[in-house]
């Protein structure tokens, strides 16, 4: 309840985006982040500075702290296990273990009959000729760990490079599958009700999400599908706080989940601007146990995210554009392809809206 104290394990935007939700609910906030001025730690209550992996420091976090929650995935399991008993971690490690492999989270979505794209398991170089037999060109070859990791396969020749990533241990290769959208869609849950956000379409550049559109542009059938394969995911996972789900959409219609992400996202970004409530006050509801009620969207949307390479860009524009709301993370680094912060622009005509950001140079 409200006067409570919740400690965060990571001290990036989300996390600071998650102490202002706390905070307007009558909580104190905990960050553990190695970074001494992180973006959470700008607004917390208090810091402690250690990698989000040390036990000891994660030990103290939870000592302090009445509820445990995380705003990056890249923490160990193990770690995590060992502050359960010292204080609520609603989110618990089930989530974290299924969605860091590749192979438990494509195993999880297949029992629970969501269609993913094809894939294969690939140990030892031997296997990549049986599966891609089986799979088809194009294909893409990915750690089970890191989706950062990964090349794609046109043909034989491409072999070769791609072998350095099996010495990473083992591999998934995976259809490459046509899409016509890029589609992504929050669930929320408190362990008792799950909810959704508005399914959005998202535009990547360079591998790294550019372009938010909310609500996509599909058809009502899509959209309900993709929010109810959100809720099924929830149910199945006893969700409590927020996670978002990936998903490609063909020409042809049909959903293809890609990718789940156990926390609140830079996809939902929008949802603090034409939501009436965000994505950070629902994952605060969440892991607090609180109701979650319908979630409306008040207004269609883009967001645009503000890469080091566009920062000098973005503040000129602040003078230039009375209808944008601006967002800066407090990152003190400036580097490229790195979120520096985002814009969202509530409208009801985002083609415009596109097309004016494609004219700024951002």
């Amino acid at each position: 309840m409200p006067g409570g104290t919740i400690g965060i394990v990571g001290g990036g935007q989300l996390g600071k985006m998650m102490t202002i939700s706390a905070k307007n609910m009558g909580f104190h906030v905990g960050v553990l982040d190695p970074v001494s001025d992180c973006p959470t730690a700008q607004l917390a209550d208090w810091h402690i500075v250690a990698d989000c992996d040390d036990v000891l420091a994660l030990e103290a976090l939870a000592k302090r702290s009445d509820t445990v929650t995380y705003e990056t995935s890249k923490i160990g399991v193990e770690s995590l296990n060992t502050v359960i008993d010292l204080a609520n971690v609603p989110q618990g490690t089930d989530l974290l273990a299924v969605t860091q492999d590749r192979l438990m989270e494509n195993s999880f979505l297949e029992t629970n009959n969501i269609v993913i794209p094809p894939y294969e398991t690939i140990i030892s170089p031997t296997d990549i000729q049986d599966a891609v037999d089986s799979i088809g060109f194009p294909c893409v070859l990915k750690t089970t760990r890191d989706s950062t990791q990964q090349y794609t396969l046109n043909n034989m020749s491409d072999l070769a490079p791609s072998m350095s990533l099996l010495r990473e241990g083992t591999c998934v290769l995976e259809a490459s599958i046509p899409s016509e959208k890029e589609l992504s869609v929050l669930v929320a849950g408190n362990g008792l009700e799950y909810t959704t956000f508005p399914v959005v379409e998202n535009i990547y550049r360079d591998g790294v999400l550019f372009e938010t559109i909310v609500a996509a542009d599909i058809a009502t059938e899509v959209s309900q599908e993709v929010q109810r394969i959100g809720r099924q995911v929830g149910e199945a996972l006893g969700l409590h706080g927020v996670l978002a789900i990936e998903v490609l959409l063909t020409k042809a219609g049909s959903i293809y989940v890609t990718k789940l992400t156990p926390r609140p996202h830079s996809i939902g970004n929008y949802s603090v601007d034409v939501c009436n409530i965000s994505q950070f006050d629902a994952h605060i509801r969440g892991i607090c146990g609180w109701p979650l009620g319908d979630i409306q969207l008040l207004s269609q949307a883009v967001t645009v995210n503000i890469l080091g390479e566009a920062l000098n860009t973005s503040l000129r524009l602040i003078l230039e554009k009375s209808n944008w709301n601006f967002y800066y993370y407090g990152k003190k680094r400036t580097v490229n392809n790195r979120k520096m912060g985002h814009i969202t622009i509530p409208t009801s005509a985002p083609e415009s809206i596109l097309a004016e950001i494609a004219e700024t140079n951002l």
